[in-house]
């Protein structure tokens, strides 16, 4: 059963829809497993550029297979607009499914998320706003709306005469807000009813019978491992599990559906939002590595966080996805750095550790152990084989697999889908 996962390895914005676009030329499916349209995937073929937020990255193909999982949560609004988007730009969608059991972001949601953010004031977590937390957080407390409700009105009216009066008590007496109706939210769903209804399927038996039928199938992963809600810098996470265990909850399949997991990494480090990060860079080499790197983010446009490589984080991602194998990103950023520096351990109360502290005063107080490679000037954008890459970055590649203890098969060295080499064979 052929199945690979691509999961981020650090705090997101890795590069993975570039990735599993790339990898999807190989794929007969590909799914979304977590995450909503907090998360962004960024992809440029033939110089054109296409921003996803839900759609798997895999819509580019039209004989692809394209599935939302049930671990993702969907904002209808935002998912019939990407729809749109795509159909007006000549990209064929009709292999797109959704899970029947993924659960609907509301619109009370997006208020929530926005006025809880407010009133954290200097204990904000950085939410994208979505309403992505409050939808998760609905899921967990059994006052979800699934797509599946989507299909019997009387049905959806029940469910939210049992929530949104609620959900409409809390925005009013907590945040001042006017709160909302069951008829408004009725009418709200039924707008979007008749696009996504015809989607619905058993994303876990769609994809279980393509595995069993031989066919290769990619888990697309969202955020990454240091967002993940069980195994990140805590409470500065997503709601959702972006790492490799998130797939068969996520999806709907049994442990045996992944047979390996590419983990992505960006040759530096970034992250958006609050939370601590051992190897950010605060000064002018940092603003470079944002500028050359066009560090914004694709759903927000938030700057992003920048600093070096953390070999100490990205050995912890390896053990928690179980990642075989790496997929090194937006290397040509480096170009042009006299060195370049990787964090190989961290200093804690003037002792040494190797291992990703869960006690996030810890975190907030290590002090990086650097090693420091040698840099290159030769530009790389042009390069189109492992053996054309210069022998500096070549050594950088080399530091990176002894650090991870895991084969580095793919080097991503621009932004374009041809801009991808691939050492070996990335093993399905």
């Amino acid at each position: 059963m052929p199945g690979l996962a691509v999961v981020g390895a650090q705090w997101g914005d890795e590069g993975k829809g570039k990735i599993v676009d790339y990898l999807a030329a190989q794929a007969d499916v590909v799914v979304r497993y977590a995450g909503g349209n907090n998360a962004g995937h960024t992809v440029v073929v033939g110089g054109e550029t296409v921003k996803l937020h839900l759609i798997p990255s895999g819509i580019l193909y039209p004989d692809v297979t394209c599935v939302i999982g049930n671990g993702a949560v969907i904002d209808p609004e935002v998912l019939v607009q990407e729809l749109d988007t795509l159909q007006a730009r000549g990209f064929r969608t009709a292999k797109l499914f959704i899970s029947d059991r993924a659960h609907l972001l509301m619109p009370y949601h997006r208020d929530q998320d926005r006025l809880e953010e407010e009133a954290r004031g200097a204990h904000r977590l950085g939410t994208t706003g979505r309403g992505v937390g409050p939808a998760y957080a609905d899921k967990v407390a059994r006052e979800g709306i699934r797509c599946s409700d989507l299909m019997d009105e009387a049905w959806l009216r029940q469910r939210l005469e049992a929530v949104v009066p609620r959900k409409s008590m809390l925005l009013q007496k907590l945040y001042g807000h006017p709160g909302v109706t069951v008829d408004e939210m009725m009418d709200y769903c039924l707008r979007f009813a008749p696009r996504l209804v015809p989607l619905l399927v058993d994303s876990g038996a769609l994809v279980q019978d393509a595995l069993a039928q031989g066919r290769r199938v990619l888990f697309e992963g969202a955020q990454g491992t240091l967002l993940d809600i069980d195994h990140g810098t805590y409470p500065y996470v997503t709601a959702s599990s972006p790492s490799a265990a998130g797939v068969y909850s996520g999806v709907g399949v049994g442990p045996g559906a992944v047979t390996n997991v590419l983990g992505v990494t960006k040759a530096y480090t970034t992250r958006v939002g609050q939370g601590p990060f051992p190897t950010e860079l605060t000064d002018a080499t940092g603003d470079w590595l944002r500028e050359r790197g066009g560090e914004y983010g694709t759903t927000t446009g938030r700057p992003r966080r920048c600093g070096w490589l953390d070999a100490v984080q990205l050995r912890y991602a390896v053990r928690v996805n179980g990642i075989t194998q790496l997929a090194l990103t937006k290397l040509d950023v480096l170009t042009g750095l006299d060195k370049i520096c990787i964090a190989v351990a961290y200093e804690l109360d003037g002792r040494r550790i190797d291992h990703w502290p869960a006690l996030l005063s810890e975190l907030s107080k290590v002090r990086p152990v650097y090693e420091t490679l040698p840099g290159w000037s030769e530009p790389i954008g042009e390069v189109r084989s492992w053996e054309e890459l210069p022998p500096a970055a070549r050594g950088f590649i080399r530091r990176i697999e002894e650090l991870a203890q895991v084969p580095v098969v793919c080097v991503s060295v621009g932004p374009d889908r041809d801009h991808t080499l691939v050492n070996g064979v990335i093993s399905w």
